[in-house]
């Protein structure tokens, strides 16, 4: 593995954190956006994670300021490119959206370049041929809070080359992520595979009216001595996340319960803006949810 400039393609909540993360381990990063106006809100928030940082690694200023300094941004996909050794694609999870950007990119990208996709729940295959270099096209699935959510799975596709993929678990490995190879293709990959049906079963008991957002929390908190339920887990995911993966659901099934359940969030929370931590407000209210409130569990 001889990378050292790394593109990261869409700026949101966790494309910020992987460019900031994988500048923060010594890379060369560039972040790419549709418009200048992304971009001006990811400098801003990769700006704030610089105190995170502080926070929970006990990082020095001269780290965290030096880790900014390594990142460059851009709204023109050429000039992002232009000398990526690795790009890392983080934009919205739906398949139009992705299959338009590959085939944008494999135009402009230099023939060296190793693509690999943050996608939560598509496949890497569903998108190979679209980046003109299925060889060197693989899935690189990060978690939320990824510096101390340090877990990457690293997952190809059978067109894959072998060094492909062990470099990018070594590349894995470089940024301070617990490297997770797996071998075949699994919709969700390890992490949501489990996540997901409990965060979907999560939001089912509350569309049907079973209970409210804090009980079903609670409930779950207590029985398991988990820290979070599972709606306190979609603020840090994102509802908009969380809303494209249903809608991908519903269109896959035509499930009624589905169609429901993005209903619900669009008309509850993101047309009204809120969009989870990212906005101050989701399922909680932030920075300080009541979920952490000291007589939550007792009530």
């Amino acid at each position: 593995m001889d990378y050292k400039n790394i593109t990261v393609a869409g700026s949101g909540v966790l494309g910020s954190q992987i460019a900031y993360q994988t500048a923060y381990k010594g890379f060369n990063v560039s972040v790419f956006d549709i418009n200048d106006e992304a971009i001006e809100i990811a400098k801003d928030r990769i700006q704030k994670l610089k105190a995170r940082y502080q926070e929970d690694l006990g990082a020095t200023q001269e780290e965290v300021d030096n880790a900014y300094n390594r990142m460059n941004f851009y709204s023109d996909l050429s000039k992002a490119v232009s000398s990526a050794d690795l790009l890392i694609e983080a934009v919205p999870e739906v398949v139009d959206i992705k299959m338009d950007f590959y085939k944008k990119l494999a135009q402009v990208a230099p023939n060296h370049t190793i693509f690999a996709t943050n996608s939560s729940t598509l496949l890497p295959s569903q998108f190979a041929e679209a980046t003109g270099r299925p060889d060197k096209f693989l899935a690189l699935h990060f978690a939320n809070e990824i510096w101390n959510n340090n877990t990457a799975e690293i997952m190809k596709h059978p067109g894959t080359d072998e060094k492909v993929f062990q470099d990018i678990i070594e590349f894995a490995k470089a940024i301070g992520m617990v490297a997770l190879p797996l071998y075949k293709e699994q919709p969700g990959y390890i992490l949501n595979s489990l996540l997901v049906p409990f965060l979907e079963a999560g939001q089912k008991l509350l569309v049907n009216g079973i209970a409210d957002v804090d009980t079903i929390d609670k409930t779950w908190m207590i029985a398991t001595g988990a820290p979070q339920g599972p709606f306190a887990i979609l603020d840090v995911v994102g509802i908009r996340t969380a809303y494209n993966i249903t809608v991908a659901k519903v269109k896959a099934t035509g499930d009624e319960e589905f169609q429901r359940m993005a209903d619900f969030l669009k008309t509850e929370y993101i047309d009204k803006g809120k969009l989870g931590i990212e906005t101050g407000e989701g399922f909680y209210k932030y920075p300080n949810p009541m979920f952490k409130d000291p007589g939550f569990l007792d009530n």
